[in-house]
């Protein structure tokens, strides 16, 4: 690979004249840079190869789960729009949060954060077709600027080459078909993606803000909000700035906001731990995912296939996750995938959607490219060939023959 490839993205000076475009080279930055439209042109054009390569490896699984579907005469349409926690949002969407908290175990709708729907509701009264067209619509543009982020910080961090690797990398996850649902993985992708991205340029408040709407995303927005937040007091250690201390509070401040408003609204200080006491999903340290993981490795003679992905799926994480660390990664990714991967490994939750918890977490996939991007060609074709058509097998598999949601 030459030198070019592997050598990092210095970051641009904070307050650089006319600002600069994200995931651009540093060499084509700059105090004469043009307006903001061209700039972003350049960003895009940077990005085109893993932007083309990404929806390459969609449009793959995508074509196989059709095949399957017709196959099995199954319609394509209700599992990726409007089926599981799709089903879920749209309901937000349409009538609202629940105002009481109830005693039905998964029943209750203040276990789902509010700015997927929210956006569900304001874009569709905007555009033409039903509300599960704009949710999927959402989800596959957010799926796009999710994969420009990755790309984004890989090439900051390596070079282009591996930007693009890791991009492909992450469109290959064997639950990569999520993306490409009425799901909130891609614009919490998105948003830590380009979240990260502001960090390890020095724009703090940009990733602040991000962080926030992360927060309003998902439960695992704190992950985003932790990374954000420990860069910024860090870099107090270097002279105090009211833009440090201001993007240190804003980062959480949109999960807290959400977590706030549902104990106002059921009345009591622990109102969104009771809703995830209903819906089975309390912290434990583990012990659950230790139960399960034996159960599918040594107890089961013939377990479920998609329990075995889901499985090494997070087998495969925490090693990738030592790895990560190994390699020196920059602090704000290891707190981001570290917080992610203490969430979904220390929930005592149901265990088969914890592969697409983790879809995030692209940062543990750097030492995968980091390899790829050094080893031959042949041998890189060989990885990406298999791991996209696994991906297309396990995304159709997942949605067609597994009976539950992913």
């Amino acid at each position: 690979m030459p030198s070019t490839d592997s050598r990092p993205t210095s970051a641009p000076p904070h307050s650089a004249p006319g600002g600069s475009a994200p995931g651009v080279p540093a060499a084509r930055r700059g105090p004469g840079a043009p307006g903001l439209l061209t700039a972003v042109r350049a960003a895009l054009r940077h990005a085109a190869p893993a932007l083309l390569a990404y929806a390459a490896v969609r449009l793959t699984g995508l074509a196989v789960l059709v095949l399957w579907a017709h196959r099995r005469h199954h319609g394509v349409w209700p599992v990726l729009a409007a089926q599981w926690d799709a089903d879920w949002y749209l309901g937000i969407a349409d009538h609202g949060y629940a105002r009481h908290l109830g005693t039905a175990f998964d029943a209750n709708n203040l276990a789902f954060f509010p700015l997927y729907p929210v956006l569900v509701k304001a874009v569709a009264v905007l555009t033409p077709g039903s509300r599960a067209s704009t949710g999927l619509a959402i989800a596959v543009m957010s799926s796009f600027l999710a994969a420009w982020g990755v790309h984004a910080v890989g090439s900051h961090l390596h070079g282009r080459r591996v930007g693009v690797l890791l991009t492909v990398l992450w469109a290959a996850l064997p639950v990569g078909l999520v993306q490409w649902m009425g799901y909130t993985e891609s614009l919490f992708t998105a948003l830590a993606a380009w979240a990260l991205y502001a960090v390890l340029t020095g724009r703090l408040l940009w990733a602040a803000s991000l962080a926030a709407l992360a927060g309003l995303t998902r439960p695992t927005g704190v992950a985003v909000a932790a990374a954000v937040a420990v860069a910024a007091l860090l870099s107090l250690r270097r002279g105090f700035t009211v833009r440090a201390l201001a993007a240190a509070v804003l980062a959480p401040a949109g999960w807290l906001a959400y977590v706030g408003w549902v104990g106002l609204r059921l009345g009591r200080w622990d109102g969104y731990l009771a809703v995830q006491r209903l819906w089975h999903n309390e912290w434990d340290g583990g012990a659950e995912t230790v139960r399960r993981l034996r159960e599918v490795l040594a107890q089961n003679s013939s377990p479920e296939l998609f329990l075995v992905m889901v499985t090494v799926t997070l087998l495969a994480a925490v090693a990738l996750y030592a790895l990560s660390a190994g390699d020196r990664q920059p602090l704000p990714l290891l707190v981001f995938t570290g917080v992610l991967l203490l969430i979904v490994l220390g929930s005592g939750g149901v265990y088969f959607p914890r592969a697409r918890f983790l879809l995030p977490g692209f940062p543990l996939l750097l030492p995968a490219a980091l390899h790829l991007a050094r080893a031959s060609r042949r041998f890189r074709t060989l990885c990406l060939t298999a791991a996209v058509l696994g991906s297309a097998y396990c995304g159709a598999y997942m949605v067609l023959v597994w009976p539950s949601a992913p």
